[in-house]
């Protein structure tokens, strides 16, 4: 592994991934909606996609595949975000608008830090990336293969499950119900299980290059996060609030990601 090559292409990354999240902040500051970090969350992991492919030294099969799947699947997430908070742009998800209260005065300039530090998480989750793009070996491994796959099914079952809510949420009859159908029946969270996953085919791929066992780093802070942090514990304390004891007894029936994630 080039460490020169690499210590570079993070920086170029940390720099862009920066510089999109400070005119995002502006952005949420004019509209008063923080919500917006979240579609350019996902945008910035296509923005360091790109810089690879562009300057990374690795093989070019390798870059492609590991690229293109990046960019596949940060368009798709960031995209379905989009679609979904700019229906109520200028109504602020109540989890952002709870921070701010919490915040009070200083709320923009915390929001500032908050906007830049998830630039940085961009690319410290973009590990996998960087270790597979400066990966030289002329032959693709059957790691890199079984993670593809991996990343396939995770891909299409975390877009399974957002199109399942989108229509049921989308349906008048079910409002203020829980949505208990298709994969929201076996896991209370498919879609975040499934972007789990795909953080965990990423790890599979590096596995074939230098040091790509590093690359673990990144499911196990994105589980952390889903499980501890912004990720589930947000969702369900907003779910009770606004449904009550159908939630608490959907709680109790239905796994929080799958039934050996038991809660």
């Amino acid at each position: 592994m080039d460490s020169n090559s690499i210590y570079s292409l993070i920086v170029y990354s940390l720099i862009a991934c920066c510089a999109i999240m400070a005119c995002v902040w502006y952005w949420s500051y004019k509209i008063k909606n923080a919500g917006v970090v979240d579609i350019f969350w996902s945008y910035n992991f296509p923005v360091i996609a790109i810089i690879l492919l562009l300057l990374a030294p690795g093989f070019e099969p390798r870059k492609l595949l590991i690229c293109g799947m990046v960019i596949i699947a940060g368009a798709r997430l960031g995209t379905h975000l989009a679609v979904r908070i700019v229906k109520h742009l200028h109504e602020e998800e109540p989890r952002y608008a709870q921070i701010r209260k919490e915040w009070g005065a200083v709320a923009e300039k915390k929001m500032f830090g908050f906007f830049q530090m998830q630039a940085a998480s961009n690319v410290l989750l973009a590990i996998p990336f960087f270790i597979s793009a400066v990966n030289t070996a002329p032959q693709l491994s059957p790691l890199e293969y079984a993670g593809a796959v991996l990343w396939a099914i995770s891909v299409i079952g975390e877009a399974t499950a957002d199109r399942q809510l989108a229509a049921f949420k989308k349906d008048p009859k079910n409002k203020g119900k829980v949505c208990d159908t298709g994969l929201w029946g076996y896991s209370r969270h498919p879609n975040y299980f499934f972007e789990w996953l795909m953080w965990v085919s990423y790890f599979v791929f590096a596995l074939a290059s230098p040091y790509g066992y590093i690359a673990i780093i990144s499911p196990a802070i994105i589980l952390y996060l889903l499980l501890k942090v912004t990720g589930i514990p947000m969702t369900e304390q907003q779910s009770l609030r606004t449904k009550g004891e159908a939630f608490k007894k959907y709680q109790q029936r239905v796994s929080v990601f799958v039934p050996w994630f038991r809660k």
